[in-house]
């Protein structure tokens, strides 16, 4: 009877133990989550540069809608000119510049003759010459068609391949002066030229020897 108590006595143990095991592993599978539902798994959102900002509002912007550069709302700033001193506005009448041309007159042996002048660096020398004192060159005869002269000064030239014509007053070598009653070819600068006089009454004045030229400044 002993024997048979003791029987009971372990199986009853044994089952309590089995049912401790099988209501442990319910309870552990029905904390379990079903595989089948999906698992979401966010992530932590970035917030996005300027840069990236600026190209999807760009991006998030209709056609139509003009953009708007910053450039139109700057204001230009004009300056004023500047003043320009009146003794540096050009002056648009050379006649005074050239004044001393018309006042300078010259003479072949006390005869005054009517002379066009060129507009030149020698001419305007010659008349600063003539301003501060009258100027007399001793002329002398030279190959039957010119009279030539010593100025005494070196001017300005500018020496070109000319044909003169009777009449014609040029600069030879910068510091003599020829005035012609016939042609020669040479390089000279050109002076002036005698008018309302014709050959004949030219070669009449100059074809001598030895004639006085004299240029003053009224």
């Amino acid at each position: 009877m002993r024997s048979e108590s003791n029987y009971n006595k372990k199986s009853c143990f044994f089952r309590f133990i089995l049912l401790v095991i099988t209501l442990g592993l319910l309870t552990a599978c029905s904390s379990v989550p079903e595989m089948n539902e999906p698992v979401s798994l966010e992530l932590p959102s970035e917030k996005p540069s300027a840069a990236a900002a600026t190209e999807i509002q760009k991006s998030e912007a209709t056609p139509d809608a003009p953009i708007v550069s910053d450039t139109e709302n700057t204001v230009e700033t004009v300056q004023a000119p500047t003043p320009v001193p009146e003794e540096n506005i050009p002056d648009d009448n050379p006649v005074a510049e050239n004044e001393g041309h018309t006042k300078m007159k010259m003479f072949i042996n006390d005869t005054e003759v009517s002379v066009v002048w060129e507009e030149n660096e020698s001419v305007s020398a010659l008349v600063e010459m003539a301003e501060k004192a009258p100027v007399s060159i001793q002329m002398s005869m030279y190959g039957g068609f010119e009279q030539v002269g010593s100025i005494g000064v070196n001017l300005p030239r500018n020496d070109v391949q000319t044909t003169t014509q009777a009449g014609d007053i040029v600069l030879y070598s910068g510091n003599q002066i020829v005035v012609f009653y016939g042609s020669n070819s040479w390089a000279y600068t050109r002076l002036g030229k005698i008018e309302g006089l014709s050959q004949s009454e030219l070669r009449s004045l100059l074809g001598k020897n030895a004639v006085e030229l004299k240029i003053t400044i009224e």
